[in-house]
């Protein structure tokens, strides 16, 4: 890159950062209400046989196997055109659902959830019976061995793949710059449209995406050494 490419790129990589609260409350808020959504879910998941495990299995399978683009648009433009949703527009304590934030995080968080549920459903199922045994033998009930026992270790050994969908939720966040939200690559879009080098401005807007991962990767890793140091061999 020339000198004014240069200049271009460390102006860019300052104006990303000013879309960076809009990225992390995209992505942290979508990431935790999806945890709270997929760890109930994932236990009724697990048990196939049944009709609420089936319709959570077709949620899941919806927002697996749709894009995210697709999803986001399906929110933004298609459920406006209900009248029921209309009518709520109009409404001042509903102003939200005129911004295209809402639908967006409710698009991220949705996804999140059906990937998650499929991480941890995984992950329960592939307790080791001696754990749920042992419960047992102490006198638990089956709702107490899934709380107690059953769920933690689930979410314990699910802690690598939740890491992974964190990033790819942080990631994904990118695409709210379509929906005239200005997070780190609206930001982007803005420099691009100012100065028409599109190199240096997208280089500087992956710059900070990496940044934001190789944070998220170290923390996960010190969450991975505390919580699954057990699952490690021993040398001797």
């Amino acid at each position: 890159m020339n000198p004014n490419a240069f200049d271009i790129f460390f102006r860019t990589f300052l104006k990303c950062l000013e879309g960076l609260p809009l990225t992390l409350l995209l992505t942290f808020s979508a990431v935790l209400m999806g945890l709270v959504l997929a760890i109930p879910l994932s236990v009724i998941h697990a048990r196939r046989s049944t009709f609420p495990a089936r319709c959570v299995r077709l949620f899941a399978y919806f927002f697996t196997g749709t894009p995210l683009l697709v999803q986001m648009y399906l929110f933004y433009k298609g459920f406006p055109e209900f009248d029921w949703v209309q009518s709520l527009m109009e409404t001042e304590a509903f102003d939200f659902l005129k911004e295209g934030f809402f639908w967006v995080w409710l698009a991220l968080t949705l996804n999140t959830t059906a990937y998650l549920i499929e991480i941890f459903s995984g992950a329960i199922k592939n307790t080791d019976n001696g754990e749920v045994e042992a419960g047992r033998a102490y006198g638990l009930s089956a709702g107490q061995v899934t709380r107690h026992i059953v769920l933690p270790s689930a979410l314990r050994r699910a802690l690598p793949a939740y890491s992974n969908e964190v990033i790819m939720m942080l990631q994904s966040t990118a695409l709210a710059s379509s929906f005239t939200l200005y997070e780190v690559m609206g930001q982007a879009i803005i420099m691009n449209s100012e100065t028409y080098r599109p190199f240096p401005v997208f280089i500087a807007a992956a710059t900070v995406y990496l940044l934001l991962t190789f944070i998220l990767v170290y923390l996960f890793r010190l969450a991975e050494n505390r919580y699954l140091a057990h699952l490690k061999p021993r040398t001797h």
